[in-house]
């Protein structure tokens, strides 16, 4: 690992940290799962090449939800960029364009938060331009 990466990880950790402070817990947890799920999900398609989902969806319990929301801070954006730094920092691929959305569920088992991922499909440009002609 590189002095820059070191640096990269080290200010995460901390940034994290104080979100868990003045958020308590669960942006940090939630963070957390996402890595695992991403880590999980990966598939390696050669040597040096490691592909994973790029698509991931994080379904909040109503209270966490309305919580989070309190502090305005922009939850999927700050998941977004710290998904990404993860991958970047394994090496993985994402699937195709990162697209992680943050839905309010009122039924989540554990009443916090569930997380899935999968690999969304996208329109290449050339398939857009073929079926335009």
């Amino acid at each position: 690992m590189g002095a820059l990466s070191a640096l990269e990880e080290t200010l995460e950790n901390r940034w994290e940290a104080l979100w868990a402070r003045v958020l308590d817990k669960e942006p940090v947890e939630v963070i957390d799962a996402l890595r695992r799920e991403c880590d999980d999900k990966a598939v390696v398609c050669r040597a040096g090449r490691v592909m994973v989902p790029n698509a991931y969806d994080v379904e909040l319990a109503d209270g966490v939800h309305e919580h989070l929301a309190r502090h305005g801070t922009d939850v999927g954006q700050a998941i977004t960029d710290s998904l990404s730094r993860h991958a970047e920092r394994r090496g993985y691929e994402f699937a195709g364009p990162l697209a992680v959305h943050v839905a309010k569920c009122p039924d989540i088992p554990n009443g916090r938060y569930r997380v899935a991922s999968r690999v969304m499909e996208h329109v290449s440009v050339d398939g857009f331009f073929d079926a335009a002609h």
